[in-house]
């Protein structure tokens, strides 16, 4: 299972983080967003050594959305060290973002 990632916990779990790490912006009513949940779950159990992999519900925590600029949603963000270096909005395959992720492993 995906972590889930808040206002509150967001510096600490992906900015301070060693290793890569995609958030997942995502909303319950989200149909979208739905479709694409078992994929990033799967992504999270099969990275759980290698990366962290998150979600963030943007009606409960805006102030991280707004900072980074979501406005559309699914929208996927890969942080590295710190910083930002990734962001897909929309859906794609499942190999497309495991090959977006492995990259920052490297």
């Amino acid at each position: 299972m995906a972590l889930e990632i808040t206002d509150a916990n967001f510096a600490e779990l992906v900015l301070k983080s060693e290793k890569p790490v995609l958030v997942d912006f995502w909303a319950a009513w989200c149909g979208p967003c739905r479709m694409i949940a078992p994929t990033i779950d799967e992504l999270a159990l099969e990275n759980a050594e290698t990366a962290i992999v998150g979600k963030l519900d943007v009606d409960a925590n805006p102030n991280i959305s707004i900072q980074y600029g979501v406005r559309s949603i699914p929208t996927l963000l890969i942080f590295k060290n710190g910083e930002m270096v990734d962001r897909v909005v929309g859906i794609l395959p499942k190999n497309v973002l495991q090959e977006k992720l492995s990259a920052q492993m490297a």
